[in-house]
């Protein structure tokens, strides 16, 4: 018998005898009423389309610049950051660790200047910014605000999302900074300062895509997602947060993989899941508490080198299942993305992909067209329900930074990537092109390459900035930082300061390291 990704058997026929004790009304509701399975909003899309946000980042602020300019003029609707692996683990591009990675998977941000490039021109008051960014994400917010500041808007027009989601790199990624408990601290002091600064901001995208591409199934993804999202709610309310002032501005981000029923079964369960342990759990009153906003990315551990073509299939199927499951917002990956950067040309194609769901398909039409299938209410009833299972084996060790600690989430997430890897060695798991209908030979394929001499330009800018600030004042603002980071104070705007005056991301990153220490991580358990 044929199973689904996460191991939950697929009958070859559905029908009314297999929601035998299920009721609609209990378990489905009206779109946009409680527990929200058909979607958090009346209308869904039959009002307006999906946010179309195009995740772009590479090289230096200027190309990176001229990319998202680009996706704005082909009809994009928000931009989503990336930012290169030396900008997420809070160190400037001339430092030794950053060597030889400087551009090469996002856009290189080391401060003030470098922010101001690369919205040059781009009127903030006028597009939702999604900016994927963890451990230093409270820093990059307020390079942002500044930039903003600049512009003449102020932060109670600004609209976007930061990722700020350290749990799950503990669990699956990697780019932490710092210890859980100063992490957290980190988190709930931006959560403080959003609600007074910048009131319409996203403050933290709980994250299951990069749990997912570490080999997380479905279920999986929910249930570590939603357990990080349980730890951060306990957070704010220990920080003397009410549930219903802080809740409204949570939103989560999911994988959508090519197992469409699956797929849309996973958001519908998540949708139910987190509805209930708002209201039932911290007592969330304000119907938006409730809702479980998400944004999307589609499959890239899915992308195949070999045959690159049919990535381009693969990533129309799961955009149409995070659209089928109610999706806030998408970004569609670029089909030549498991080769290298996308070009310009494919990173154009993946937005006429959604595009081509919106306007040329009937899916827009009607809202949650599979509500009733007895496919996909069974198999979102039992998506729910091997989720709650392994949030309550999260609850059993103390809860998600607990059981982060003694390895769980890490080690479940490994061995169901050993038991995909495995398959897909043996042929039982089909990936067309690599392990069936593969070709003999592959066709040459020209990628975009970032340029190893941005490494040397940001060094030399980095270089310029350090002799024309106000060294004084940059070492009296990293000061202050570190007093309110040993105290109690909000840390967020002693680092405003600090980013005003032009220190680094680096320079303020290794402040807090001096007082917070840095995290070392346990080995995996299985």
């Amino acid at each position: 018998m044929a199973s689904t990704e996460s191991g939950i058997p697929v009958e070859p026929v559905y029908g009314p005898g297999d929601l035998t004790e299920w009721d609609p009304e209990v378990q489905l509701g009206a779109p946009g009423d409680f527990p929200y399975t058909r979607g958090i909003y009346p209308n869904m899309y039959t009002g307006r389309p999906w946010t179309m946000r195009q995740y772009a980042g590479f090289g230096t602020a200027t190309e990176s610049n001229a990319r998202y300019r680009q996706l704005i003029e082909g009809g994009g609707t928000g931009l989503s950051v990336a930012f290169d692996l030396p900008t997420q683990m809070g160190h400037d591009s001339d430092a030794p660790l950053a060597h030889g990675e400087v551009g090469k998977v996002g856009v290189a941000v080391d401060s003030l200047d470098d922010m101001r490039t690369l919205f040059d021109g781009i009127p903030l008051d006028r597009v939702s910014t999604s900016m994927t960014i963890n451990a230093p994400a409270a820093l990059l917010l307020l390079l942002y605000q500044l930039v903003a500041e600049e512009q003449g808007i102020a932060g109670a027009q600004l609209t976007g999302t930061i990722q700020n989601d350290v749990l799950k790199e503990y669990i699956a990624r990697g780019t932490y900074i710092f210890p859980p408990g100063p992490s957290l601290r980190l988190t709930a002091d931006t959560f403080r300062y959003c609600r007074a600064e910048i009131p319409r901001w996203n403050t933290i995208s709980i994250s299951g895509y990069h749990m997912a591409e570490a080999g997380a199934s479905p279920a999986q993804e929910v249930a570590f997602t939603l357990a990080d999202g349980i730890a951060y709610v306990r957070t704010a309310l220990a920080a003397g947060m009410a549930v219903d002032e802080f809740a409204p501005r949570l939103s989560f981000f999911f994988v959508a993989r090519t197992t469409l029923l699956e797929e849309v079964a996973k958001f519908r369960a998540a949708r139910r899941i987190w509805a209930r342990v708002m209201r039932e759990e911290f007592g969330a009153r304000d119907p938006k508490s409730m809702m479980l906003r998400f944004h999307t990315q589609t499959a890239g551990v899915q992308l195949t080198a070999q045959q690159p073509e049919l990535n381009l299939v693969r990533v129309a199927v799961q955009a149409l299942a995070a659209v089928l499951g109610g999706t806030q917002s998408l970004h569609t990956n670029s089909f030549d993305e498991a080769i290298a950067l996308p070009t310009e040309k494919s990173a154009r194609l993946a937005l006429r992909t959604q595009q081509v769901l919106a306007h040329e398909t009937d899916v827009t039409h009607t809202v949650d067209p599979f509500a009733g299938s007895y496919a996909v209410e069974r198999m979102t009833d039992e998506l729910e329900a091997a989720a709650m299972d392994l949030m309550r084996r999260v609850e059993e060790q103390g809860g998600a930074v607990a059981a982060i600690e003694a390895g769980f989430q890490k080690a479940e997430i490994e061995r169901n990537a050993y038991r995909i890897a495995r398959e897909t060695d043996s042929g039982e798991r089909v990936v067309v092109g690599v392990n069936r209908f593969a070709l003999e030979r592959e066709e040459p394929y020209e990628p975009l390459r970032v340029d190893p001499a941005i490494e040397e330009r940001q060094c030399a800018a980095l270089a310029r900035l350090r002799a024309e600030r106000d060294g004084a004042a940059v070492t009296a603002a990293l000061g202050a930082l570190k007093e309110a980071a040993a105290g109690a104070a909000n840390v967020l705007y002693p680092m405003k300061e600090a980013l005003r005056a032009r220190a680094t991301v680096g320079e303020v990153c290794g402040a807090l390291r001096e007082v917070w220490g840095t995290y070392e991580p346990t080995g995996s358990t299985w």
